[in-house]
């Protein structure tokens, strides 16, 4: 059995075949597999996973709370809100995330998702939905999927387009 996060599953169940990125956990009862549909990912898991306090459970549950790109920009930005955002995430965590991991997500390649400048468009337009009361996944996953559509959108379009989405 692989265990992956919803990111990675929601990547690949419309696909017939799959190849995934595989971290073996090891522990002295258990053998544990983790995929990943990108590497960037499987590096991302790999990073929280050495935060003392973070295990491999913790680091899924958090990769399938945000992507890769946002993860690493909330980082980078040290944006504690933002993580914890993220379900089974805490101010202490969220802290620990950011005194650990500064400095090395950057070596994480992009996988492509978000690109910088557009993501600060994609993060408004999601606290934007949030702040109207819609789930936090599911804001993600309609901007993601708008964003993917026309890359080009003002803010003021991904959030109609999303609202006309989400009263489906």
């Amino acid at each position: 059995m692989v265990f992956i996060s919803i990111t990675t599953f929601e990547k690949i169940s419309s696909l017939a075949e799959v190849s995934l990125f595989i971290h073996t956990h090891v522990k002295e009862d258990s053998l544990t597999l983790f995929g990943f549909f990108s590497e960037s990912e499987k590096e991302m898991f790999e990073l929280l996973i050495s935060i003392s306090g973070i295990g491999p459970k913790s680091a899924q549950t958090i990769l399938s709370g945000i992507s890769v790109d946002e993860l690493k920009e909330a980082i980078e930005s040290a944006n504690i809100g933002r993580l914890t955002a993220i379900p089974g995430i805490g101010k202490k965590t969220a802290e620990r995330l950011l005194i650990e991991l500064r400095g090395k997500v950057e070596r994480i390649v992009s996988a492509g998702e978000l690109l910088q400048p557009k993501s600060n468009v994609k993060s408004e337009a999601i606290a934007a939905l949030t702040t109207l009361g819609y789930n936090l996944k599911l804001a993600e996953k309609v901007v993601r999927e708008i964003g993917a559509e026309n890359p080009d959108m003002s803010i003021e379009d991904i959030i109609r387009k999303s609202l006309s989405v989400l009263n489906k």
